[in-house]
């Protein structure tokens, strides 16, 4: 059932709101502005980075024994990244040969999920009518029920038990003759199900503990099995798998096996480390099987122009609503009457994007007048014409008026 709260807010309480929104929206303005002409800069670095790694790369077919003469060299090469440590997770009973061994944890909780209706009023106030309903779910940590606004779920969750997600990684991973630093190891990954190998013993002992706060007239120790195995690799900690109880848990377990690697890094000694180019930036990398430099590098010059065009398209809206936040004191005053309001926010809300628009082209044109002259040039002159065009549009309508 639908738990429904009303709100309302007077004009001079909306005003007030706008007032503060000034400073919000300067900072987010400040921020965008400040973040775009950063990213064209750390994209162009990054290029230059990754082509000056792609020239000095040495492509190495065989990393069976350590070659001092490739020590201080950038090199390219594929073999089996393996290990013969054993990770453990005691309180599974999992062990094992294995680059990496981890632990997901989910609980069985109910959620809370928000939808909000507002309506104009005539004087510039509103009213919201927000309607919060609840749902039980998987997730990934113990819901505070307290919070929830419905009184007759906020004390709704519980969990059976407390079981902390874990990750751990071998020290000690083989490439070839080499030895794999920490930094490439954590990337490679393959999860596999990790075989659960839970002891009579360490069932009952489970059972016993999930067991101690039954309440009277309930199952008892005896009668009830708290703890299920499924697919190998999945504890269910609960009485019923197949019907999930607010408080149940459900614990995962994989691993990450030895197999192929390819990798991009400068040797040191017996090792690696990351090459770090001329302009300060770290070049390193690792995909899993065998995949040749031109299509390591290849990727990694894809993965950097992604990134730049979402810091882009980040740094636009930020500049975008900060524009909004900045005037959105206008449509704030003319919310006396919702009819000229909704005119006005429209009429604002597209001045906003083209200058915000325009703005931003003019940030990135600046940055790569700095870092590309011959990219950048044209860029400004296409941005410095936006903003004649939007100031020669607004005398003419102004005269027009």
């Amino acid at each position: 059932m639908a738990y429904t709260t009303t709100t309302n807010t007077s004009y001079g309480q909306r005003l007030g709101a706008s007032f503060k929104g000034i400073l919000g929206g300067v900072v987010m303005f400040i921020i965008g502005t400040i973040l775009l002409f950063w990213n064209e800069g750390n994209f162009v670095k990054t290029k230059k980075a990754i082509e000056e790694a792609q020239g000095a790369a040495v492509s190495v077919s065989d990393v069976s024994q350590v070659d001092p003469a490739l020590n201080g060299k950038l090199i390219h090469a594929t073999a089996k990244a393996d290990t013969q440590e054993v990770l453990t997770d005691e309180l599974f009973g999992v062990s094992g040969v294995a680059i990496a061994l981890k632990r997901s944890v989910e609980y069985y909780q109910f959620t809370e999920q928000s939808s909000t209706k507002t309506k104009e009023k005539i004087g510039g106030g509103k009213e919201e009518v927000t309607t919060y309903t609840y749902r039980k779910d998987w997730v990934g940590g113990p819901v505070d029920s307290g919070s929830f606004k419905d009184p007759e779920y906020q004390s709704s969750n519980k969990v059976l038990t407390r079981v902390e997600a874990k990750s751990q990684r071998a020290s000690e991973v083989s490439f070839g003759a080499y030895r794999l630093p920490g930094f490439l190891i954590s990337r490679i990954s393959g999860d596999v199900p990790a075989q659960i190998n839970l002891t009579d013993e360490q069932k009952a002992e489970w059972n016993k503990q999930l067991t101690s706060g039954t309440a009277a007239g309930e199952e008892t120790t005896e009668s009830i099995s708290m703890i299920h195995v499924q697919s190998g690799n999945i504890v269910y900690l609960g009485k019923d798998p197949n019907n999930p109880q607010v408080g149940d848990v459900r614990v995962t377990l994989s691993k990450v096996m030895p197999g192929e690697v390819s990798i991009i890094a400068k040797v040191v000694g017996s090792t690696f480390e990351e090459f770090i180019a001329s302009n300060g930036k770290s070049i390193s990398y690792l995909k899993m099987g065998t995949v040749s430099a031109a299509n390591m590098f290849e990727s990694a010059h894809s993965a950097n122009s992604t990134w730049t065009w979402i810091l882009r398209i980040v740094g636009v809206l930020l500049v975008v609503f900060g524009l909004k936040s900045i005037f959105g004191i206008i449509t704030t005053l003319a919310k006396v009457v919702p009819f000229v309001a909704s005119i006005v926010g429209a009429g604002i809300g597209l001045v906003c994007w083209v200058l915000g628009g325009a703005w931003s082209l003019l940030i990135i044109a600046l940055a790569w007048v700095t870092y590309r002259p011959m990219v950048g040039i044209p860029l400004l002159v296409i941005a410095v014409a936006g903003i004649v065009y939007l100031k020669m549009a607004a005398s003419k309508k102004k005269a027009l008026n």
